[in-house]
């Protein structure tokens, strides 16, 4: 798992057991994993580039930084739009691009139904968003076709990972850095992670 680093800050690790308990409300659910998408983007974006201008402070003139790169936000729907305000929050200046995905019942294998990105997709850094990371499947799918659509620059962002699940992405897109709040102990017969915290998409819109 050379390609994977945990975001294991203790806000962050508090956050993920509210969101694995049983009993936590959607709306409660909504929020927390919102807020704790805001928390691991630090940790995403703690080495990206700055370019330097000058700017007039109330007093004087001084030096300011903005991003260098031009930064997209894709997440994979549905669960994943759980996680875009809080990357937006820190993120302000970036665009937002949508790829559908959903997992076949019987075969477990993802099925693309919708995709809509930025024409400047492939001179952006991307970060792929999707609270879970479980046979690696929809994640492995997604960045194939971020990069046929010519992306170059990605970032994988989930907040619960399963070790089967982190080395498709590694052995398939071994150039993608992996980031996660916690790798858990593995999957079940229908594919969902052990302990995990359910299916994301269904707790996030009351679907359940």
């Amino acid at each position: 798992m050379k390609n994977l680093t945990i975001i294991d800050h203790p806000l962050v690790q508090r956050d993920v057991s509210i969101l694995r308990d049983k009993n936590t409300p959607n709306h409660q659910f909504r929020n927390v994993l919102s807020r704790i998408a805001g928390m691991m983007a630090f940790e995403v974006t703690h080495d990206f580039a700055v370019d330097d201008y000058s700017l007039q402070t109330p007093l004087e003139k001084t030096k300011g930084y903005k991003l260098k790169d031009d930064i997209v936000i894709v997440p994979i729907l549905r669960a994943g739009l759980g996680m875009v305000e809080g990357f937006m929050n820190v993120l302000p200046e970036a665009r937002v691009g949508h790829v559908g995905l959903y997992r076949d019942e019987e075969t477990l294998e993802p099925v693309d139904y919708y995709s809509k990105f930025p024409k400047t997709l492939s001179k952006s850094l991307v970060l792929l968003i999707d609270p879970m990371l479980a046979t690696g499947g929809s994640a492995k799918a997604a960045l194939t076709f971020l990069k046929k659509k010519g992306a170059k620059n990605i970032r994988l962002v989930c907040l619960v990972a399963s070790p089967a699940g982190v080395k498709i992405v590694e052995k398939n897109h071994p150039d993608v850095h992996i980031f996660c709040a916690v790798v858990d102990r593995g999957l079940n017969d229908k594919g969902y992670i052990l302990p995990g915290l359910g299916d994301a998409g269904d707790r996030v819109f009351g679907t359940e």
